[in-house]
């Protein structure tokens, strides 16, 4: 009997997206599947989108808002399937991505091998999705892959997954406490309880960039200090399975690499940051800017420097959407 597969999809003020989102959920050609999709409170009509599409196929539930986490978990306890697909509610899949992934399973893989696929980055169109493949496309052991994460700054963004049951509750579930890069800390977990991670490149998924995600950390304290407690979990989970001079090294650069995300606002969390590098044995430099804005820092000093070149990202990625979404509703004028 072919495995089934539970694809979760939690949703909040999500009713732009949804429609489609459970469209190529239901489009999947795998022979068995489930789709749950657990409204997080929604304050706009994601949940009456969602309803529209229950079926025997398709349940659909909601709670009291409680976060990206919460909701997951939710969805995970309800589901019966031997295999987990999580999809976020403005996220697509190909019509095949889990066909693909379920063909090593056919041919024996073990429940503890995790699958990994390609996934591209799109606004409006997925015909204009950026694949842009990474050090982690490749089978990799579960400490190597997290190395390459941790010390290079790189994602595997949650849609590109299929886990098997056995990994998912051996892993435990999402932290609730986590308001953004939860899905980071959550395959981190996962990653180090496989016994390694295969890579298909054939399955395909598609990321939208529709504007502030949940990893968006910006200014709020909340976000900053959950962004931080992520920090100190990844090292805390790669080095319970490796302590070797590679992951140290790993663990220092992450540290680096987000030091900019406080520096110099808070302090306290520096302050931190700064002590457990040193138990990693090393110490973190002050972060750097691009000349664009280190102008900017010399004179009007960090806070309005990072707030120049978030802006300037925010405008910019609002000006890309924006053009992609005036070339998506042309084609489907030119099409209709």
């Amino acid at each position: 009997m072919p495995p089934l597969v539970s694809i979760l999809i939690p949703a909040y003020n999500a009713e732009k997206w949804i429609e489609d989102t459970i469209r190529s959920a239901l489009q999947q050609t795998c022979a068995k599947k489930e789709i749950i999709i657990v409204d997080d409170g929604s304050k706009d009509q994601t949940l009456a989108v969602a309803q529209k599409f229950a079926s025997r196929e398709v349940f659909v539930t909601t709670q009291a808002n409680q976060g990206a986490a919460a909701a997951r978990n939710n969805a995970f306890s309800i589901c019966q399937g031997d295999y987990i697909q999580w999809l976020d509610a403005d996220d697509l899949l190909a019509p095949d991505k889990i066909e693909k992934q379920l063909e090593l399973v056919a041919g024996g893989w073990s429940k503890r091998i995790l699958f990994s696929s390609a996934w591209g980055s799109f606004a409006y169109r997925t015909s204009k999705a950026k694949f842009s493949p990474t050090p982690l496309w490749c089978d990799l052991s579960p400490v190597e892959w997290l190395v390459r994460k941790l010390g290079q700054d790189l994602s595997m963004q949650t849609m590109a997954w299929l886990v098997s049951r056995e990994l998912t509750e051996t892993a435990g579930p999402w932290d609730t406490r986590l308001l953004g890069d939860d899905d980071g800390e959550y395959f981190s977990r996962v990653v180090l309880a496989s016994d390694g991670v295969r890579f298909i490149p054939e399955a395909k998924s598609f990321y939208r960039r529709a504007g502030h995600t949940l990893s968006y950390i910006g200014q709020s304290d909340k976000k900053i200090e959950a962004q931080f407690l992520a920090l100190q979990l990844y090292v805390i989970h790669i080095r319970s399975s490796e302590d070797s001079e590679t992951v140290r090294k790993a663990c220092l650069d992450c540290l680096q690499n987000y030091l900019i995300y406080f520096y110099p606002e808070r302090s306290d969390i520096v302050g931190q940051m700064k002590r457990l590098a040193a138990n990693l044995g090393g110490q973190l430099e002050p972060p750097q800017l691009t000349w664009k804005y280190n102008w900017i820092k010399e004179s009007l000093g960090w806070t309005a420097a990072k707030r120049t070149q978030l802006e300037y990202n925010k405008i910019k990625m609002s000006m890309l959407r924006f053009w992609d979404k005036v070339m998506y509703d042309w084609e489907k004028t030119k099409y209709s």
